[in-house]
């Protein structure tokens, strides 16, 4: 068994029904709404007792509907650093932008850190992701060192814990000053790959990967035929790079031409390092709400509740950070819900779809500080 699915114990015992939540394996099941609401109320009064910012903004009421519960917009977190456990309890210190531009800083303890890890390894797990055979990567994030704290970069050693290594390439590579792109690099680890014949597990940002393979195309590089088990696993966006974006379709018909990954195989995730719960799209290409989440569209000028279909801001809530109050987060992308049923890929919870991001703001992301160093080399 892949350690990352062992146990998981919360920190003290006021969070029980927390260890419940948590502790269910099955990643889309929202059969008991009691348990996570009662989950909630118990990561409210955790930060209320811990957490000064908090307790004035709760009222101290027990829910009774997970539509009262309150929330942090994301973009507080990129103004202020706020925890609810000491410093020296914290593992992980997080940001989720570049080298300049303001920063969301996420403070993660043991628990947090190690609960959210096995909510990736379920997920994994689910889609037959976790294997013992050995897999060369490319990674389309910053090539950690000492210095590099993204929360994406962290996610990206991470996920090279579900299939052993046989090798790993960076598409950002540290250069000794900085981070940057490689594109011919990139496709000689792809042809490299191809002719090792392992599988091949590619994750990052989708725009450096389509980037690749258009440098492919321009040289007039044959369409590789990668292990037919090789996967590509999307996270962050476009942002920096608006012009060139290209439909989920179209990327994904682009990656099984020209390296003959299967497109069930190819999926996108969507998270944040304020709301650290990770969303993946199903094999049908939908990002439905985990078992340990719970998902709201609020209107953009009344911030009430909307209906399935309806589109407003995203609010997202999962009851198992303990070391900062992020537990429900507003986020800045405009979104609709849906049911299962509209899905039909088996997964019993809603899904979302991400239409846009609300206005246009000086705030920047991990996404938009990687598209910097694409510039000049699409």
């Amino acid at each position: 068994m892949n350690a990352h699915l062992g146990p998981a114990r919360v920190p003290d015992s006021s969070l029980n029904a927390v260890q419940a939540l948590c502790d269910i394996a099955a990643p889309y099941d929202h059969s008991d709404d009691d348990l996570f609401l009662e989950a909630m109320n118990e990561s409210n009064r955790w930060h209320a007792e811990r957490n000064e910012f908090f307790r004035s903004l709760w009222n101290g009421k027990p829910l009774k509907d997970i539509a009262e519960q309150p929330f942090v917009h994301a973009n507080f977190f990129k103004m202020h650093e706020v925890l609810s456990v000491p410093r020296g309890q914290v593992v992980v210190h997080a940001t989720s932008s570049g080298t300049t531009g303001q920063k969301s800083q996420m403070f993660w303890d043991a628990w947090t850190l190690r609960a959210g890890q096995r909510m990736v390894a379920r997920i994994y797990d689910h889609n037959g992701f976790i294997t013992e055979d050995p897999a060369n990567y490319l990674i389309n994030l910053n090539q950690p060192t000492p210095s590099v704290k993204l929360g994406s970069s962290f996610t990206g050693q991470f996920m090279t814990d579900f299939a052993p290594v046989e090798s790993v390439e960076y598409g950002l590579a540290h250069t000794g000053s900085g981070h940057e792109f490689d594109a011919f690099g990139s496709i000689r680890a792809l042809q490299r790959f191809a002719d090792d014949g392992k599988p091949v597990r590619i994750f990052g940002f989708p725009a450096f990967l389509s980037f690749t393979i258009d440098r492919m195309r321009a040289m007039g590089v044959e369409p590789l035929r990668l292990n037919e088990n090789s996967m590509v696993w999307f996270g962050g966006g476009w942002k920096g790079n608006a012009d060139k974006q290209i439909s989920k379709a179209d990327l994904r018909a682009k990656v099984v031409e020209m390296l003959g990954i299967p497109d069930e195989r190819i999926r996108d995730s969507y998270g944040s390092v304020e709301h650290s719960v990770p969303y993946v799209e199903c094999a049908r290409h939908n990002l439905h709400v985990p078992t340990w989440s719970r998902a709201i569209v609020r209107d953009v000028r009344t911030l009430e509740p909307l209906p399935h279909g309806e589109s407003g801001y995203i609010q997202f809530m999962s009851p198992y950070i303990t070391s900062a109050p992020a537990q429900s987060v507003l986020m800045g992308d405009l979104a609709a819900l849906h049911a299962p049923e509209e899905c039909g890929c088996g997964n019993e919870t809603p899904w979302f779809e991400i239409l846009g991001r609300a206005g246009v703001s000086r705030n920047r992301s991990c996404a938009i500080a990687a598209a910097e160093l694409l510039k000049g080399k699409a």
